[in-house]
């Protein structure tokens, strides 16, 4: 179905954090949300109007040292105005994919003659892209799972070398979202494991500590930050595991590098390490996978078999490109991350990739995970939960809950409108509507709703436009 981009508007509001996050190289407080509104035209003339939102996350899309978070904050505005101009500069009509795939090459050259690399580039064609999807998917009155499972983007027919040798008609008429998933609870390097951990409480009455966290939420999953030390890596995950070993039922775990890591053998080390360590023998066995432990600029140019790091590695920072995954697996990696800030075709591409890659060799190998813990209550975390349910995913990190006061900064109309819109997802508790989460699972029923996912909207008229 074909349809102009009429329209694209930018804006943001700040986003204030309840406990610090340390996550690589940068301990995160504040940072602002950026949202896209976009509105598209068909040929008679009727038009609708879609959404999507996104954190700025510092010091992830671009880690170079020298740089502020302010810094990456005017990046990320920029490549976002680069790829408003690239969608609003062609008036031809063409699909939701059509617009996208169009436009791929020529705003990736843009960005790179600017200094920005691929992952960071991707960030402003991802948040128009799902806004334009939704607007579709709001003009035919279907939810995001009917559009995708007819695949009404277009997915496939545009001419991108790398969507060619997939049936995306067969594949994504073969998904079947489910009701509920897990959510993966991050526990970052700084995050207190027990009350003992806490110089001093924020007193909000919400968890602080990962033993509060579990007995609060109920989490089963969880995803492990590791640093690069071994000795402080080993003396935490202790810590931690003497939390989760209380529990009488399996847990999951996953460990992430955050790039800390300067070649594969470090990586055998921790793995090697953990493994005679008795205190994380069930720590060990827990485990899924290993995420993204290697830095980007070198993560592609070892091969990981030699290495035998003992569990499966997925790529994340790393995951610049539509073909990456592609020179990811020729290295020994076996997976990669869903993130809808990396783009929702970008993640539809891969796991097509890996449902025809396990069929060629009649297994499970590769796989896709879920990782994101910066999306906050209301579009930005109904978007990406409605994507990895569709690719099946079962398990994803999700703890903006956790790190920020649920909608608490918000309006009260629109917190309202979305606990109105999806109460299986969010209850309002201390104050607030926040995302709610019961023995570790989130209520997703209500996503299958008009739209892309969401049956509310956010509140632009209380917004900033997008900072200069």
């Amino acid at each position: 179905m074909a349809f102009r981009v009429c329209e694209i508007e930018l804006y943001e509001r700040p986003v204030v954090l309840r406990l610090p996050f340390r996550f690589g190289v940068v301990t995160l407080t504040e940072s602002p949300q950026a949202f896209v509104r976009a509105r598209i035209e068909f040929a008679d003339g009727r038009s609708a109007w879609g959404a999507a939102a996104e954190m700025m996350a510092p010091k992830w899309f671009d880690k170079n040292l020298a740089l502020s978070n302010e810094d990456n904050f005017r990046q990320l505005r920029d490549v976002l105005r680069l790829a408003r101009d690239a969608y609003l500069g062609d008036a031809a009509p063409a699909g939701a994919f059509g617009h996208f795939a169009r436009h791929y090459d020529a705003h990736l050259a843009a960005a790179q003659a600017k200094g920005y690399n691929p992952l960071l580039a991707n960030y402003g064609p991802a948040l128009i892209d799902r806004a334009v999807l939704d607007a579709l998917c709001r003009h035919q009155g279907l939810s995001f799972y009917a559009a995708l499972q007819a695949n009404l983007p277009g997915i496939g027919s545009a001419r991108r070398p790398e969507f060619a040798p997939f049936d995306f008609n067969g594949f994504l008429r073969g998904l079947q979202p489910c009701a509920d998933i897990e959510a993966r609870h991050t526990v970052g390097m700084v995050d207190a494991i027990t009350a003992a951990d806490l110089a001093q409480r924020v007193n909000d009455g919400l968890p602080e500590t990962l033993e509060e966290v579990v007995r609060t939420y109920g989490h089963r999953y969880f995803k492990l930050k590791v640093g690069g030390r071994l000795d402080a890596d080993l003396a935490r995950l202790e810590a931690i595991a003497a939390v989760l070993d209380r529990r009488s039922d399996p847990y999951f775990v996953s460990l992430d590098g955050n790039e800390q890591y300067e070649n594969a053998q470090g990586v055998a080390e921790l793995s090697a390490a953990i493994r005679h360590r008795p205190a994380l023998q069930r720590l060990w066995a827990s485990t899924l996978f290993i995420e993204q432990p290697i830095a980007r600029k070198l993560a592609l140019d070892t091969d990981l078999r030699a290495a035998a790091p003992g569990k499966p590695v997925i790529i994340d920072e790393s995951d610049g490109e539509l073909d990456t995954f592609l020179r990811a697996r020729e290295r020994g990696y076996a997976g990669v991350s869903s993130k809808t800030c990396k783009g929702l075709y970008k993640s539809i591409l891969n796991a097509a990739r890996c449902a025809a890659w396990n069929a060629q060799e009649a297994g499970a190998r590769y796989f896709m995970s879920g990782e994101d813990l910066t999306t906050q209550a209301g579009l930005s975390v109904q978007q990406d939960l409605a994507l990895v349910n569709l690719l099946g995913i079962r398990h994803v990190e999700r703890n903006g809950h956790h790190y920020v006061n649920g909608m608490a900064a918000q309006p009260r109309a629109e917190q309202d409108a979305f606990l109105a819109a999806h109460p299986d997802m969010y209850e309002r508790t201390h104050g607030a509507v926040r995302l709610k989460i019961r023995g570790g699972r989130i209520e997703i029923g209500s996503l299958a709703c008009a739209g892309y996912a969401s049956a509310a909207m956010p509140d632009f008229g209380a917004m900033q436009p997008l900072a200069a």
